[in-house]
């Protein structure tokens, strides 16, 4: 019994490592810019996308076609910001809100014409399986979580130790006091959205690899995205990430002793109870 829970937790941090770098991209946006960003999802399944394509038309391996991946991602944030969002960031909420859902219709509509409507799987050779203790640990899933940690070190050292990080926090903490300060929102807001979607398209190709990619999966993984977001604390980078691995955890075991039929039902309803006696999140303010 202890080796069915030790082996359904591992398997709950490797998927609650993707949904980790999904919410980061999310709370990257949300908690500096205070946008409900929910074509990310779609972003991410573009990265997945073009993961796929970069490994099999170049004939590289999975880790240099994910980096291509997050470039091209980098780009479409750049992109997504300058023509889609910056244009409304002094409107009602409401405007970016229905561009983000209008985002993200446009995003699958061109990922479908794209790429086509069959389900891929990103082929790696990481099919080794070590046995420890009884614990079959799969290389690909350790793989998975620690290119989940090393992202996240990446935007944590980029956010606390960088003079770019400095501007991006006094965005988020007073924006009229960092424009009176000399800093460049329309740079920061750049840069911001840039980062958040080289993160979607990495996690996208980390779905790829795990699972798998098809049409319409980018919407759950922004609902989850979301979820991780709001259970972890909005804004919060140590949030998304305890708020990703309790989701991806919760999951597992749901659909290992229960059924994988009720694992969304079983990781929301953990949500629910911690919201309830925590509406701020578990590492939320106040």
């Amino acid at each position: 019994m202890i080796i069915e829970i030790l082996q359904q937790m591992l398997n709950g941090l490797a998927i609650g490592s993707v949904y980790t770098v999904i919410a980061l991209g999310l709370t990257v946006v949300f908690g500096i810019l205070g946008i409900a960003h929910f074509a990310h999802g779609s972003v991410a399944m573009s990265g997945g996308y073009l993961t796929y394509l970069f490994g099999e038309r170049l004939a590289i391996g999975f880790f240099p076609a994910m980096a291509l991946a997050m470039l091209v991602g980098a780009v479409i944030g750049l992109l997504i910001e300058r023509l889609a969002y910056r244009p409304v960031r002094d409107a009602p909420h409401i405007n970016a809100f229905i561009i983000a859902l209008g985002l993200t219709m446009m995003v699958e509509g061109i990922n479908l014409l794209t790429f086509g409507a069959d389900q891929v799987v990103i082929q790696t050779p990481y099919r080794g399986v070590f046995n420890v203790g009884g614990v079959a640990v799969a290389e690909l899933r350790l793989l998975v979580i620690l290119t989940a940690c090393t992202l996240i070190g990446v935007v944590a050292l980029l956010i606390s130790r960088t003079k770019t990080g400095k501007s991006i926090r006094a965005v988020a903490q007073n924006r009229p006091a960092a424009v009176l300060m000399g800093v460049n929102v329309n740079r920061v807001s750049a840069i911001v959205f840039s980062v958040s979607s080289a993160l979607g398209a990495a996690a996208g190709a980390l779905v790829g690899a795990l699972l798998a990619i098809a049409p319409g999966v980018g919407e759950g993984l922004a609902v989850k995205g979301f979820a991780v977001l709001i259970l972890g604390g909005l804004g919060s980078i140590p949030g998304a990430i305890v708020g990703g691995l309790v989701l991806g955890v919760s999951e597992s075991l749901a659909a290992g002793f229960i059924s994988s039929a009720y694992k969304d039902v079983i990781a929301f309803m953990v949500m629910i109870v911690v919201l309830l006696f925590r509406p701020e999140g578990l590492l939320g303010k106040r």
